[in-house]
């Protein structure tokens, strides 16, 4: 266990989490906003889950991985915004050190593990469309397995050093911490160590695993335009894209808001620091709570499956 002292030699148990330093007399508002979205992320995701458990006709490969995705968006949900509405509602500021690192532990596994989740959802369109013939065989119950395994040790692999470089710091000095999360860079500048190493393990490590799932999901793209212009019936194109058209627009919301929350946190002064604490805490909300209602919208088996539970409930 890692031991924290501030510079009078007593030692630190606990950060005090400080979401909107210049917006104190004003964030409370901002739960209006929060608690809603909170509710609706957690009651899509928990129906599309029960939808896709009860339904046997969803009992598919392309469904499996959408359960994945919303057991993703659910786990980072509950890891942020339940702490930010505790802060804002009852000034509830105290979080230890393990549930610290803990939370940024699964915010840099987890997060990544959903692009992975996107990649392979992006590769299971490319077989559907580009392969057609030959998808039974490959995008099999056999291949979720191997993909949730790949996309669990990857990820678990890759960002690990991140939090255990950040506990390995001297916390010799503030404890409190400009932001709604336990982000790596935020803690660690509170050290008096060299964090060098921290930003540069970030910095490889977001880039090395988000942008090469980003390329590959836009190479797969690629390659399904391509066969879709080679189409001769107009029909078959439109309802080849209409099955990639959920999947297209959750990862362009997804990567999109993450683009943003990066470049607007490099600009630095030029930004108001609330800005990128902004987008963070969004990017832990939004996307969970549009991803189901995404696919319930636009995924007609799903909205079926959707109807009977209800029904089924009455």
């Amino acid at each position: 266990m890692v031991s924290f002292y501030n510079s009078s030699g007593t030692q630190v148990t606990e950060f005090l989490m400080i979401c909107f330093p210049g917006m104190q007399d004003t964030q409370q508002w901002l739960s209006i906003v929060l608690a809603p979205l909170l509710v609706l992320a957690l009651g899509a995701n928990f129906v599309l889950l029960l939808t896709i458990w009860q339904e046997v006709l969803l009992h598919e490969p392309m469904y499996y991985l959408l359960a994945i995705l919303s057991v993703l968006d659910v786990i980072l949900c509950l890891t942020v915004i339940p702490k930010v509405l505790l802060i804002f509602w009852f000034n509830m500021k105290p979080i230890s050190f393990v549930g610290c690192f803990l939370q940024m532990f699964i915010m840099n596994t987890f997060l990544p593990m959903e692009s992975s989740t996107f990649l392979v959802m992006a590769y299971d369109r490319y077989v559907a469309i580009c392969h057609p013939l030959r998808y039974p065989s490959i995008i099999t119950e056999q291949f979720v397995m191997n993909a949730a395994i790949f996309i669990v040790f990857r990820n678990l692999l890759a960002t690990m050093p991140t939090p255990v470089l950040a506990a390995r710091l001297n916390y010799c000095a503030s404890n409190v911490v400009e932001n709604c999360i336990c982000a790596n860079i935020s803690v660690a500048k509170l050290s008096c160590g060299d964090i060098r190493l921290n930003k540069l393990y970030q910095f490889v490590s977001v880039w090395c695993l988000l942008g090469s799932d980003l390329v590959l999901i836009l190479l797969s793209y690629c390659f399904i335009l391509r066969a879709v212009m080679h189409l001769k019936s107009g029909g078959a194109a439109t309802k080849a894209l209409s099955t990639c058209g959920s999947h297209l627009i959750l990862i362009l919301f997804f990567y999109t808001l993450l683009l943003v929350f990066i470049f607007t946190n490099k600009a630095g002064k030029n930004i108001p620091s609330e800005v990128p604490i902004l987008l963070n805490v969004l990017h832990h909300l939004i996307p969970p709570a549009l991803n189901p209602i995404v696919y319930g919208v636009r995924t007609q088996e799903i909205k079926q499956g959707i109807i009977r539970l209800f029904k089924y409930q009455r």
